[in-house]
C-alpha cells in the first residue's frame, strides 16, 4: 500500500508541476506580449508630443520673426538696428533649426525622422515659404549691416519676409492639425489594443481554469483522501507498537526541554487562531510585567494599551493565521515607553487544535536609531529648501527693484529732459535773434544731457565695453564712472597687462562680483581708496579689491542667507561658484577689507 501510495504522489505531482508550468508560461508570455506592445506606443506617444511640442514652437518663432523684420525695418537708430540684426539672426536660426528637425529628425530634441506620407506632403507645401523668408531674411539683415541707406529695398524685403510668413503659419496651423490629429488616432489604436489583450488574457484565464486548475483541483482532492487514509492507518499502528510509543515519549520530552529554553532565552508564546495567549515565555512575561496565570488575555492586549496599536496586531493575525507572517511591529511597555518587535508568527498545530508560535527580538534601539538617521536627513533637507526659497525670493525682489530703479531713472532723468526739450523747441522763434540764440545754446546743452543720461542707463544694465573690448576694459569704465559719481579714490591695476578674452559668461560674472565687492565698499566700508587689482599667470587669473574703509569682524558673515538679509555675499558664491573659481574674504575692524577672486585659465 505504501509503495502505491508514493506512486499515486509522484505521478499526480509531476503532472500537477507540468500543468502548473504550462499555465504560468502562457499568462507570463500575455503579459510580456502587452507589455512590449504597450511600451512601442508609448514611446511612439513620446515622440509625437515632441513633434507637437515643436511645431507648435515654429509657429510662435515664425511669429517672432515677421515681428523682428518689422522692428528692423522701422528702426532709425544704428546702435538699436545692430541689436535688431543679432537678435533676427538668432531667431532665424532657431526657426531653420526646428523646420529641418521636422523634417528630417534630431537626435538632440528627441524626434525620429519619421513622418507620415501626408505631413510629408504638407511640408512639400510648406517649403517656398519657408525658403522665402530664409532668403529674404538673410538679405536684409545684409542689406541692413551694410547700411546702403536703400530704406524702399529693406520694406520691399520685409513685406516679403511678412508675406511669406502669413502663408508659413496658416500651413503650419494645419501641420500642426495633422500632428495632433495623428497622435490621437495612435492613442485610439492603443485603447483598442489594450482591450484586445485584456479579453484574450481573460480567456487564457478562463481556458487554464477549464483545463488545468479545475481538473487538477479534483485531482488532489482524490489524492489527498487517499493520503488520509493513510496516515490513519500509520496512526493506529504507531499506536499499538511500544517502540513507537517510547520514541514518542523521548520527543515529547525533548519538546517540553525546548520549550523551557525558549521560555528562558527567547520572546516567544504560543496564541490560539483568535489571537488569544496558550502560553507565554519568562522573558517576553518579564518585559511586558505579564502575570501568567492571565492565560485568557489577548497579546495585542498585553504587547499596547493604545487602540490604534492593538487594532494593527489584531488584523495581522487574523489576515495572517493560515499562511504566517515575519515583520516589524510597534509596542507599548505599561510604563508607556515605546517598544519596536521583530516579529515572526509561525502557523503550528498540536493535535487537532491549531496555534500560532510567536518569536519576536527586541530591536528598539535600533529602529531609535534608524528613526534618528531618517529625522536628521528630513531636517537637513529641510534647511536646504529654506535656503534655496530665500535665495529665490531675494532675486525675485532684486530683479523688481532693479526694474523699479531703471524705470524712476528714465522717467524722472531721460522723461522729463526729453519733455523739457520738447516745450523748449516748440518756444524757439528764429526770428527773435539773440533769444533764439540763447535757447539753441540750451537746446545743445539739454541734448547733451539727454544723450549722458541714455548713456548711464545702458551702462547700468550692461557696459557696452564688456561685450565689445572684454573684462579690462568695462572695468575700468566702471572705475573712473564711480568715481565721478561718489568722489572716491576707485583705481585700477593691470599688473600682468592681461588683456585676453574670456568666455562671455565668465566675463559677466566676474565683472558682477567685483562691481558688488566696488559697491560694498563705497555703501558699507566708509572708505575713501580703493584699489583694483588684476593679475594672471599660465592658469589661474586674479582680481583684489582692496579698500582702507573700517572693516568687519569675519564671524559676523552670514554664511546662509535668511529674511533679513545676507544675499550680496551669496550671490558673490553663487556666481564664482558657477564659473568654476574661488572666491576669498580677509577683513577685520579699523583695518579694510579684501576680496580675492580667482578663476581658472583654459
Amino acid at each position: 500500500m505504501t509503495e502505491n501510495t508514493n506512486t499515486l504522489d509522484q505521478v499526480t505531482f509531476n503532472r500537477l508541476r507540468r500543468l502548473y508550468i504550462i499555465a504560468l508560461g502562457a499568462i507570463a508570455i500575455s503579459l510580456i506580449t502587452s507589455q512590449i506592445l504597450i511600451r512601442q506606443y508609448l514611446a511612439d506617444q513620446e515622440d509625437d508630443s515632441r513633434l507637437v511640442n515643436v511645431a507648435g514652437r515654429q509657429r510662435m518663432l515664425s511669429q517672432k520673426l515677421s515681428k523682428e523684420v518689422l522692428l528692423l525695418t522701422l528702426e532709425p537708430s544704428d546702435m538699436v538696428r545692430r541689436s535688431l540684426e543679432d537678435t533676427l539672426f538668432v531667431t532665424k536660426t532657431t526657426w531653420e533649426n526646428a523646420h529641418q528637425a521636422l523634417l528630417s529628425g534630431d537626435k538632440k530634441l528627441g524626434i525620429a525622422p519619421i513622418n507620415s506620407p501626408e505631413i510629408r506632403q504638407m511640408f512639400d507645401g510648406i517649403q517656398p515659404h519657408f525658403e522665402s523668408i530664409v532668403t529674404n531674411t538673410n538679405a536684409l539683415i545684409q542689406f541692413s549691416k551694410e547700411n546702403t541707406g536703400n530704406s524702399a529695398l529693406l520694406d520691399s524685403l520685409g513685406k516679403e519676409i511678412l508675406d511669406s510668413g502669413n502663408g508659413f503659419l496658416s500651413r503650419m496651423e494645419e501641420i500642426v492639425n495633422r500632428y495632433d490629429f495623428e497622435a490621437k488616432e495612435k492613442v485610439e489604436n492603443l485603447e483598442q489594443l489594450e482591450l484586445i489583450i485584456t479579453l484574450f488574457t481573460l480567456l487564457v484565464l478562463l481556458a487554464e481554469f477549464l483545463i488545468i486548475f479545475w481538473p487538477s483541483a479534483k485531482a488532489m482532492k482524490a489524492s489527498i483522501r487517499v493520503l488520509m487514509e493513510a496516515e490513519k492507518k500509520a496512526i493506529k499502528m504507531a499506536q499499538d507498537a511500544d517502540v513507537l510509543s517510547q520514541a514518542k515519549e523521548k520527543s515529547v520530552r525533548e519538546l517540553r526541554a525546548l520549550s523551557q529554553a525558549m521560555d528562558q532565552i527567547l520572546l516567544f508564546a504560543r496564541i490560539a487562531p483568535d489571537g488569544h495567549i496558550t502560553h507565554i515565555g519568562d522573558r517576553f512575561a518579564k518585559l511586558l510585567k505579564f502575570q501568567k496565570f492571565n492565560l485568557n488575555a489577548r497579546l495585542s492586549d498585553v504587547l499596547t494599551p493604545l487602540e490604534n496599536e492593538r487594532q494593527t496586531l489584531d488584523r495581522i493575525i487574523a489576515e495572517n493565521k493560515k499562511s504566517g507572517w515575519q515583520g516589524e511591529v510597534k509596542a507599548t511597555t505599561p510604563s508607556g515607553q515605546d517598544l519596536w518587535l521583530d516579529f515572526s508568527m509561525i502557523p503550528f498545530h498540536a493535535g487537532e487544535k491549531p496555534e500560532l508560535i510567536v518569536i519576536c527580538m527586541d530591536i528598539t534601539k535600533r529602529k531609535e536609531a534608524q528613526l534618528e538617521v531618517e529625522q536628521l536627513t528630513k531636517e537637513s533637507f529641510e534647511e536646504k529648501m529654506l535656503q534655496q526659497n530665500a535665495i529665490s525670493r531675494q532675486i525675485i525682489e532684486n530683479q523688481e527693484n532693479e526694474q523699479n530703479r531703471i524705470a524712476k531713472d528714465i522717467h524722472d532723468g531721460i522723461g522729463q529732459m526729453l519733455t523739457g526739450l520738447k516745450y523748449l523747441l516748440e518756444s524757439v522763434d528764429l526770428s527773435e535773434g539773440e533769444k533764439a540764440q540763447v535757447k539753441l545754446d540750451k537746446l545743445k546743452e539739454l541734448t547733451s544731457n539727454i544723450i549722458k543720461g541714455v548713456r548711464t542707463a545702458t551702462f547700468n544694465l550692461t557696459p557696452p565695453e564688456l561685450k565689445d573690448y572684454g573684462l579690462v576694459p568695462a572695468l575700468s569704465e566702471l572705475t573712473q564712472e564711480l568715481t565721478k559719481l561718489t568722489g572716491k579714490d576707485i583705481i585700477l591695476m593691470n599688473k600682468s597687462d592681461f588683456s585676453r578674452r574670456l568666455d562671455s559668461l565668465v566675463e559677466v560674472n566676474l565683472y558682477r562680483i567685483t562691481q558688488e565687492a566696488i559697491n560694498n565698499a563705497i555703501k558699507y566700508a566708509e572708505s575713501t581708496l580703493i584699489l583694483v587689482t588684476i593679475s594672471h599667470s599660465e592658469k589661474i587669473l586674479s582680481i583684489t579689491v582692496d579698500d582702507n574703509g573700517k572693516g568687519f569682524d569675519k564671524k559676523t558673515l552670514k554664511p546662509k542667507p535668511d529674511k533679513d538679509g545676507g544675499m550680496g555675499l551669496t550671490f558673490m558664491q553663487e556666481r564664482i561658484k558657477y564659473i568654476n573659481g574661488r572666491l576669498f574674504i580677509n577683513s577685520a575692524p579699523e583695518k579694510g577689507t579684501k576680496v580675492t577672486l580667482n578663476v581658472p585659465l583654459i
